[in-house]
């Protein structure tokens, strides 16, 4: 019975702890990791590159990217609308042209390489830096790269009071980043790997 309790107790303190943290503004734990880009939903634009293929008729697979008006051309179809539209509802548009020239054709698309949606591909650094930036995302890119490639902070900058900003599917998550701390200590413990769409702040200090 003692045992129970100790357990239940340890359980409450636990459960007590998280919700303070919760509740205490941006997190103190590490982001999750990047994670690709919903393709599902995402609206295809210009320049990205999209590869269509058709089941049993590789001949009619094509790795093409969007012209600038929107359009890709297929074989045997022809032109096909793409910008603006997700990667389902080009295949399914396809997969209705193709009808009249194949026996019950069954077609993917898949994007290959995402070059449109600035947003998504870039990464932003504002507040009490040299010179604010929003910079292309690179794969293993951190904090201090993206601080870094915006000159530094200032002389009027709290560093130790950063916050990185990261959209998920619900809300905006902050997280805290201690730049003070990686830029004079080499502490790395907040240097955290960023993500497509992330936003760093770094703001003045109070006087």
């Amino acid at each position: 019975m003692n045992r129970l309790l100790a357990g239940l107790a340890a359980v409450a303190c636990v459960l007590m702890l998280s919700a303070c943290a919760s509740g205490s503004g941006a997190s103190k734990v590490p982001p999750p990791p990047s994670t690709s880009v919903a393709v599902d939903a995402y609206q295809i634009g210009v320049d990205d590159v999209v590869q269509v293929s058709v089941w049993r008729n590789p001949e009619l697979g094509i790795t093409v990217p969007v012209r600038p008006d929107g359009m890709i051309s297929v074989p045997l179809v022809g032109d096909v609308s793409a910008g603006g539209r997700t990667p389902g509802e080009v295949a399914a548009d396809i997969q209705t042209k193709l009808g009249a020239y194949v026996r019950d054709p069954q077609v993917a698309v898949i994007l290959t390489e995402l070059r449109s949606h600035e947003y998504l591909s870039r990464v932003r650094v504002t507040g009490a830096v040299r010179q604010p930036v929003s910079i292309p995302y690179r794969p293993g890119m951190t904090v201090l790269d993206a601080v870094l490639a915006a000159g530094g902070v200032t002389e009027f900058a709290a560093p130790d009071r950063s916050n990185l900003y990261r959209k998920n599917a619900d809300a905006t998550q902050s997280y805290e980043v201690r730049l003070d701390r990686i830029l004079n200590r080499g502490d790395l413990s907040t240097n955290f790997t960023v993500a497509p769409g992330d936003v760093i702040t770094v703001p003045e200090r109070t006087l």
